[in-house]
């Protein structure tokens, strides 16, 4: 029997706008799910400018065992330099509001955002919430504290 703190069947999502569309995978063996802008009119996106680009929707994660992650439109990024702000956007099991998503351009031209356009995807996936405990030192490993390029090229 399937532990329902371990597995997701369904994920539920509210409409916040009329014009919001559900989340939903391209193909069956896709991880993320992707999340389509929703305003009233176009917004341009100039090379160097971000913009945060609402959804219309909200999610219900069902406890703290789960968490929704944003990240960027492969196909968006390689062919126009359109990406996340923050590189991945966190949505935590007890956020109830509308997902936004900050974009920016890093790429050389504008680009147009337009409303029901896919502009980035969802994953759902199981977090670890330990307890932060301080201690006096850590076990010792291989790599020890040797930093960036510490381990070769």
């Amino acid at each position: 029997m399937k532990d329902k703190n371990q597995y997701l069947e369904t994920l539920n999502f509210v409409k916040l706008s009329k014009d919001a569309i559900v989340p939903k995978r391209a193909t069956a063996g896709s991880a993320g799910m992707d999340l389509y802008a929703c305003m009233e009119e176009n917004v341009l996106l100039k090379p160097g400018e971000r913009a945060l680009i609402h959804t219309g929707i909200a999610v219900g994660l069902p406890n703290r065992d789960f968490v929704a992650l944003i990240f960027a439109r492969s196909g968006l990024a390689v062919k126009h330099g359109i990406t996340l702000m923050n590189s991945v956007g966190v949505i935590d099991s007890d956020y109830r509001g509308e997902i936004c998503v900050a974009l920016c351009n890093l790429g050389a031209e504008d680009y147009t955002i337009s409303p029901g356009e896919r502009i980035a995807q969802l994953a759902v996936m199981r977090v670890e919430t330990p307890m932060p405990t301080e201690v006096d030192s850590l076990d010792e490993t291989t790599r020890g504290s040797g930093g960036f390029g510490s381990t070769g090229k």
